[in-house]
């Protein structure tokens, strides 16, 4: 089973002989199994039959909502699993300070980690001083992270490691790409376009896992609760956000995608990925999520997207025992 995109704007799926129709203007412009979608992902302007809709409750397939340049607008879902004596212990636990505070260590540290990997393995032959003092700063923000007492402090590790690290980063792409340093709402190059759509990828399969295992994804550790932030699913993708950094550094140093897939738009949306770039990107992030590896934990063979949910188990297993344990996978 697999995700199911859709970026035709005015486009409509309906369920026929068990299979989804994507179409437009009477044209039938896809068509796929319904026992082969996991979930079914819509950017801007899609709609959905009635029917097709009852059928994708019944069987707990989301639909996940994104705006037509990527960004998160919502999610229909079935709703959470019975998993009430869990979520119980997740909410004793957020009452519980240490247990708290040592849950978003856990966090940030598998973050961290990753991103010094990352910066690491492309450096190697290159050598780049830029990207030697980043990692330098990732190793002081590791030593220092045990030392913190409070939230806010885990908090300010986290954003001045995470701007040591871009700083890095940026070394690694071409003067091609015009990229500076990480910006959002909106991104203004065409790198930040990448991280900030793949992130909102990575960060919906996040919630998915989280809810798959029983979990209330709105009950976060490391991130604020608020209002329909899905906090506890951004916790636990901290440590695979560089997964998509990766895949933004491949894209582009391949040549498989360039500049030239993106044009200037209005000041609320400056650089816009065009459907073609979008196809491109979707297809390598869905190969790079389905990969198998050695899990380093459980010593099984897993995809990255089986991997987010061993990792939600993890936290599962720290809450139902109450025991502040969540190891990072230790990316290579």
């Amino acid at each position: 089973m697999y995700p199911f995109y859709v970026i035709h704007q005015n486009a409509k799926l309906r369920l026929k002989n068990k299979r989804v129709l994507v179409e437009k203007n009477d044209e039938i412009l896809a068509s796929t199994p319904l026992g082969h979608i996991s979930e079914i992902i819509l950017y801007g302007n899609v709609g959905l039959t009635t029917p097709l809709i009852g059928t994708l409750l019944y069987r707990g397939i989301d639909v996940v909502f994104l705006r037509k340049g990527g960004s998160y607008k919502g999610r229909l879902s079935s709703g959470l699993t019975p998993h009430v004596p869990l979520r119980k212990n997740q909410y004793r636990s957020l009452d519980d300070f240490d247990f708290k505070l040592q849950m978003a260590k856990n966090f940030v540290r598998a973050k961290m980690r990753h991103q010094r990997a990352l910066l690491q393995r492309h450096n190697k032959e290159k050598k780049e001083q830029e990207i030697i003092k980043s990692i330098e700063g990732i190793n002081d923000g590791l030593s220092n992270l045990a030392r913190k007492t409070t939230l806010s402090s885990v908090l300010g590790i986290e954003g001045s490691t995470s701007a040591a690290y871009f700083r890095g980063l940026r070394e690694l792409f071409g003067a091609e790409w015009h990229f500076n340093n990480r910006n959002r709402r909106p991104p203004k190059d065409p790198v930040n376009v990448f991280l900030s759509f793949g992130y909102t990828l990575i960060s919906n399969a996040a919630d998915g896992a989280v809810r798959s295992v029983g979990l209330d994804p709105y009950a976060g550790f490391l991130h604020e609760i608020a209002y329909k932030r899905p906090a506890l699913g951004l916790d636990l993708v901290e440590e695979f956000r560089p997964v998509i950094d990766g895949l933004a550094l491949w894209v582009c140093n391949s040549g498989i995608i360039t500049p030239n897939d993106f044009e200037q738009g209005a000041p609320s949306r400056p650089v816009l990925f065009s459907d073609k770039g979008k196809r491109i990107f979707l297809k390598a992030y869905e190969e790079r999520m389905s990969r198998k590896f050695t899990h380093p934990i459980t010593q099984t063979k897993l995809s990255l997207r089986q991997s987010l949910v061993e990792q939600a188990r993890q936290i599962a297993s720290a809450v139902r025992t109450f025991e502040p344990v969540y190891k990072g996978m230790g990316f290579r």
